[in-house]
């Protein structure tokens, strides 16, 4: 029997999956908790500590292998992926300067509209294979927003990581001159590319910003993509986590892109990683545009040899969780009797926006709209108007990238939410009009699994690993009852969406007596 270990580092915890690779069962899972530094005085921040991190990835580890009943010094490759972009700035050392700028931070919007516009002047070749825009949640931004907001820190900056690396950094003992750098991190987060020789070309950063001089001299490394081997567990880290030492670490990744990899996504699959926020993953053939709009379109993020390509929505289970919290219940219980709801019979439109819109406007100064409120609506009413909202921002998503090219036969609900929210799956097969695909058994560290068996060599590829690791699916099929009203609803979001969101024209006066019309069943 051979034991394999994952790391799924998610927004407030990391969960370790122990697996075994000649049944694909899984042996034992743990988790660890850390905390969300968030402060009404600053509501755009969102930090974490690295050594809350590593705390919780010792609790995680020790948790799993008690649950297993193994010893740990069993288990022959360990594997992690996390947020992004959630960068730190570390010093000579690797020591961090301050916690990290959290995936959902958005602090930085003014450096990432500057890049944005620096970029279109300047006809920069890296801005079209990110949407066209630069995020307020990527990269650059959050470096440029830390060398101008901690002057006294600049001078000890060496580099900056995302967590992906430096979590691999610390548990193979790399130095500065010599850090492993997910191709996946920097490709979607940092505008590199081997098309254009790398990173953007210093001479546009520090037009940007002149603090920027040098910066890029400070990002270098061993470029690799998950399928590689970027170290081997440290003595220090393995006492620490129980684990062997010397056993092989590949390059890390995003959460989404591991759990695509472990929903079983393929060529022409789109994986909507469903949780905090949702991110959308789907495999390309080389050779494919630019999408306007997107998170990026980048070789080898997913897999080696295609273009991953990501989008996305800023808030998802956040949205879900503030309504219920605001109305003093929760998600389950509000969404009791989902299913028995038609299409738009709230007559509430929500645009869900209410932590910004990544994909694809790319604004982070939107926020959540609900039109069509009567005397009569509930909490629940506006939850299951939220959920259709996703739904209709992922076919609007789909129905973008499809435009440019991308082909999409197959869609899939992964992350945390899917395995409990039936109601919502279904919706979102009604909304697309397609079959939805759902993985029977969380697959949340799967991904990561599947990496770490890769590292060990016990597969020839990525996807003999899915075949043997990935769990089954649950498929949801679309209600044709339902079809026609949310091609009619869908219609009206669109138009909503792109009027407020980017200015077109609409005639509003038509908007809430549409909704009544949904709400009477006429």
């Amino acid at each position: 029997m051979t034991i394999i270990a994952g790391a799924d580092f998610g927004t407030l915890s990391v969960r370790v999956t122990l697996m075994e690779t000649e049944t694909g069962a899984t042996l034992g899972t743990g988790i660890g908790e850390y905390p969300l530094k968030r402060s009404t005085a600053e509501p755009l921040a969102a930090k974490q500590s690295h050594d809350d991190h590593m705390s919780a990835l010792s609790t995680a580890m020790s948790r799993a292998i008690a649950a297993a009943g193994i010893e740990g010094t069993d288990i022959a490759a360990f594997a992690a992926d996390t947020t992004g972009s959630s960068v730190v700035m570390v010093d000579a050392d690797l020591v961090p300067l301050d916690d990290y700028y959290l995936w959902c931070d958005h602090t930085a919007h003014v450096e990432a509209e500057e890049i944005t516009r620096v970029a279109h002047e300047e006809g920069l070749e890296a801005i079209r294979w990110c949407g066209g825009v630069y995020s307020h949640e990527w990269g650059y931004a959050k470096l440029l927003h830390f060398l101008r907001h901690n002057p006294d820190k600049r001078d000890r900056v060496a580099t900056a990581l995302e967590h992906c690396d430096m979590l691999v950094a610390t548990l193979t003992g790399a130095t500065v001159d010599d850090l492993p750098r997910s191709v996946c991190a920097m490709g979607h987060k940092w505008m590199w590319g081997e098309a254009w020789g790398g990173l953007p070309a210093q001479d546009f950063l520090s037009r940007v910003d002149p603090l920027l001089n040098g910066i890029n001299a400070k990002l270098g490394g061993r470029y690799g993509t998950s399928d590689q081997i970027a170290g081997y567990l440290t003595e220090e880290w393995a006492a620490k986590l129980g684990l062997r030492p010397g056993i092989p670490i590949p390059f890390g990744a995003f959460d989404s892109h591991w759990d695509a990899i472990a929903c079983g996504c393929g060529p022409g699959d789109l994986v909507n990683v469903v949780g905090t926020s949702t991110c959308m993953i789907s495999i390309a053939p080389l050779g494919i545009e630019p999408v306007p709009g997107i998170c990026g379109a980048v070789p080898g993020s997913v897999v080696p040899g295609q273009i991953g390509v990501e989008a996305g929505q800023s808030a998802t289970g956040d949205i879900f969780d503030a309504i219920a919290t605001r109305a003093g219940s929760d998600v389950a219980t509000l969404s009791a009797g989902f299913d028995g709801r038609g299409p738009g019979s709230t007559g509430l439109l929500r645009m869900v926006w209410d932590n910004g819109d990544r994909t694809i406007l790319v604004r982070s100064d939107l926020g959540g709209i609900t039109l069509g409120w009567d005397l009569h609506h509930t909490a629940a009413d506006e939850l299951h108007a939220a959920i259709e909202g996703m739904a209709m921002h992922v076919r609007l998503i789909i129905d973008r990238i499809k435009e440019n090219g991308v082909v999409v036969n197959r869609v899939m609900n992964g992350g945390g939410i899917p395995q409990k929210n039936s109601a919502l799956n279904q919706i979102y097969a009604d909304v697309l009009g397609t079959e939805v695909h759902v993985p029977r058994q969380s697959p949340t560290g799967v991904g990561a699994c599947i990496f770490a068996a890769l590292a060990a060599d016990l597969f020839d590829d990525y996807g003999a690993a899915q075949a043997r690791l990935a769990p089954p699916h649950r498929v949801y099929s679309p209600r044709a009852e339902g079809t026609d009203a949310y091609d009619r609803l869908y219609a009206l979001f669109r138009s909503v969406y792109f009027a407020f969101g980017k200015g077109e024209k609409l005639d509003l006066g038509t908007v809430l007596p549409e909704l009544r019309a949904f709400r009477q069943g006429v």
